[in-house]
């Protein structure tokens, strides 16, 4: 028996109240492009609205008209979603807080969570979203994954609670040694300053 090996999250659906109240939240507050628009093949009372969250792959809406807004938090027991994170760049984060509260959007304000900034909101039916901003680049040629991946290892190797800058800074010269070859036969941390240099 071989594994079904996935290659990226190909789209997320979620149910919907209105048609406008979805373009209203999906286009009019996170700024994702509405793409296109078709019945639900599987319930012809409703459409399947998609929009772009930004790296070209989807998330789409079912909408009918007859379901009333409810802003009621979803249930989070087991087998329920808790959440969606979407990633956003550091100068938008610093924004979002602003601008969910121009709207009067309750929101959790940034939250370090030590390999990343959260901040935590719900849309108008009552689901839960985080935009996310990481403190990190990854080196060329690697993912912001692999970076995780060394920066986990660090820091259990350490006995640290959870990912600290340190931990992705060694994980980001690692990874550069790792895939990038010298010249060098030596690439060990070297001080480099034979004389006290003046300050800035």
């Amino acid at each position: 028996m071989k594994k079904i090996q996935t290659q990226g999250v190909h789209h997320i659906t979620l149910v919907g109240a209105t048609r406008q109240s979805a373009i209203d939240f999906w286009e009019g507050v996170l700024g994702m492009p509405f793409i296109f628009e078709q019945p639900n093949l599987d319930n012809p009372n409703e459409s399947h609205l998609y929009f772009d969250p930004g790296d070209g792959r989807l998330i789409t809406i079912f909408t009918n008209e007859g379901r009333p807004i409810d802003p009621t938090p979803n249930p989070e027991g087991i087998g329920n979603l808790h959440h969606i994170a979407f990633s956003v760049s550091r100068s938008t984060f610093i924004e979002t807080a602003n601008r969910l509260n121009e709207r009067g959007i309750k929101n959790t304000g940034e939250i370090d969570r030590g390999f990343m900034y959260s901040i935590y909101f719900r849309d108008p039916v009552g689901q839960r979203y985080e935009l996310a901003s990481y403190k990190f680049e990854p080196p060329a040629g690697a993912t912001h994954a692999q970076v995780l991946f060394e920066a986990h290892k660090l820091r259990v190797a350490e006995g640290a609670y959870n990912i600290q800058d340190s931990h992705l800074a060694d994980a980001i010269e690692l990874l550069t040694q790792r895939n990038q070859g010298s010249l060098s036969d030596d690439r060990e941390p070297k001080h480099a300053y034979p004389q006290r240099v003046a300050g800035p």
